[in-house]
């Protein structure tokens, strides 16, 4: 279990508020969630300037000191990807702690594959060499961040949702293939800057589409430099609803992408009965 939170819009912005400020913001999911579950193993803030990410993160509570304050308040940025953890597959340590980077490319990742001993023998020859010898770390998400990679780089005109969704489907495959009815959390935010794409299965994930300034509730600014009258649109994405605005459930058992009129667009992982039990496969589908 872990709490993640995005962020997309068509200009710079700050996201302190939703970070640290609001009555749900990720700083205090990490003490305690909307399930009453502490996610205390590390913290991590990625935030674009420049097109690269700068990503700030640490091993330790993100409610323990003023460390994730101020990181959240430097983050000003049209994409953010933000990540609270509760350790499941690896000890906490800096290398498991989230997003994961490579260049351009944020991955945070919130659920656990079951049986990942057995999951990642079957994925590690999908994985180019060079993204294997980058792996530092023990933990399933990191794993999946570079088969995902992999598959990008195999065919990079595909649409990034559909290598997202192509992905998942063979790892959820894969995973079946082990054990037909060990649940599967597969909450994913993956984005290079310009693309945000992601996905919800398992776990709770929910999502707001604003049109216009927004007058925070919680400082009652707008977040933005500029005058009131400018275009301006944005989406946020979270494990649980941040402020007490009217928030939308990403469905379940979808990848979905954030397109650039910042509207947010859904499509299943492959059939219907995936949400449920997937027909056991070759482990080996994943090449």
């Amino acid at each position: 279990m872990c709490r993640l939170y995005g962020f997309k819009a068509v200009e710079p912005t700050k996201v302190e508020c939703s970070l640290v400020h609001a009555q749900d913001a990720l700083m205090a999911q990490s003490r305690e969630d909307s399930e009453g579950k502490s996610h205390s193993h590390g913290w991590g803030v990625a935030a674009y300037s420049d097109g690269l990410p700068q990503v700030d993160k640490q091993a330790w509570a993100a409610y323990h000191g003023e460390h994730f304050r101020k990181s959240a308040a430097r983050a000003y940025s049209k994409t953010v990807i933000a990540h609270v953890r509760q350790a499941t597959v690896g000890p906490p340590g800096l290398d498991n702690t989230h997003p994961f980077v490579h260049g351009r490319w944020v991955f945070a990742h919130n659920g656990t594959l079951p049986n990942f001993d057995l999951v990642r023998d079957a994925m590690i020859e999908s994985i180019d060499p060079l993204h294997r010898s980058e792996i530092r770390g023990d933990t399933d998400s990191e794993f999946i961040f570079r088969y995902l990679l992999s598959l990008w780089e195999h065919e990079p005109g595909r649409p990034l949702i559909d290598t997202l969704g192509l992905g998942l489907e063979r790892i959820i495959a894969c995973c079946r293939d082990i054990d037909q009815e060990a649940p599967i959390g597969l909450n994913v935010l993956w984005s290079d800057g310009d693309r945000l794409v992601g996905s919800r299965l398992g776990r709770t994930l929910w999502y707001l589409e604003r049109d216009g300034i927004h007058e925070c509730e919680i400082c009652g600014g707008p977040h933005v430099h500029h005058p009131a009258d400018h275009d301006y649109r944005a989406v946020e994405i979270a494990s649980q609803p941040v402020t007490d605005e009217e928030w939308l459930q990403v469905p379940n058992g979808t990848v979905f992408n954030v397109d650039p009129d910042l509207r947010v667009h859904f499509k299943p992982m492959g059939p219907a009965e995936s949400l449920g039990a997937i027909p056991r496969r070759r482990a080996d589908g994943l090449k």
